[in-house]
């Protein structure tokens, strides 16, 4: 069965016809060819395929498109286009804490949610918000030393 969605992704009006069991993140990819959410596990499980929808992060693989009308949806490369992401990919970039980049854009996604709050998060704060989002070449330990640089140079601490 198919539907008819109109969303705004990326700050741009989307009007499409979907079928009614398609996720968010195959919708993102192979409607719009917006690759850079992932797929990874399908389970909402590891975080390859977050974005945010009206503000708060999700798991594309977990929501359908159709749950998605009339709502704004902002992938990655909308995050990073706008420069809302710039010193968080810089710093992700300086301290090595990508690898291969597949959980990459997850993994910037869900640190910018954190960071919105305006705070210098803990090292532990850091790791608990992005256990959701797994990474299997860096250990993490430099992912949280790029998120806490950031968030202690947004606070004017220094890195």
């Amino acid at each position: 069965m198919e539907m008819d969605i109109t969303l705004t992704v990326n700050g741009e009006r989307i009007a499409e016809r979907v079928e009614a069991r398609q996720s968010l993140v195959d919708f993102v990819r192979d409607d719009l060819g917006l690759t850079g959410s992932h797929i990874g596990c399908e389970h909402g499980v590891c975080g390859a395929c977050t974005m945010r929808v009206d503000g708060e992060i999700v798991r594309g693989c977990l929501m359908l498109a159709v749950q998605c009308d009339g709502s704004v949806v902002e992938t990655i490369e909308g995050l990073s286009d706008s420069g809302e992401l710039a010193d968080l990919q810089a710093a992700f970039e300086q301290r090595n804490a990508l690898q291969c980049g597949y959980c990459t854009p997850g993994m910037l996604t869900a640190a910018q949610e954190l960071l919105k709050a305006g705070t210098v998060p803990s090292r532990e704060e850091i790791r608990e918000h992005i256990s959701g989002n797994y990474c299997r070449c860096t250990g993490y330990h430099a992912i949280v030393d790029a998120i806490e640089s950031v968030a202690k140079a947004r606070m004017g601490a220094g890195t």
